[in-house]
């Protein structure tokens, strides 16, 4: 149980940084238009997904709090 514990306090640790580090993750959407037949007119899409500050500060604080509790 100790070695779950720690496992997720270290992945919380490591994605509160990433999103520290990297605050916007952008992507292309693929949308089809139209089809007649054989023929798809697509059109691709930017999104972005942003991460506050405040949730990733939050992710490493409660992974050093798992970890903290699971090595005692």
């Amino acid at each position: 149980m100790k070695s779950i514990l720690i496992s997720i306090g270290i992945v919380l640790i490591l994605g509160g940084i990433v999103g520290l580090t990297y605050p916007v993750f952008s992507y292309n959407k693929e949308e089809k238009i139209a089809q007649i037949g054989e023929v798809t007119v697509t059109a691709e899409h930017p999104k972005r997904i942003y991460i506050p500050p405040f949730v990733s500060v939050l992710c490493i604080f409660s992974g050093l709090i798992l970890v903290v509790v699971a090595r005692k």
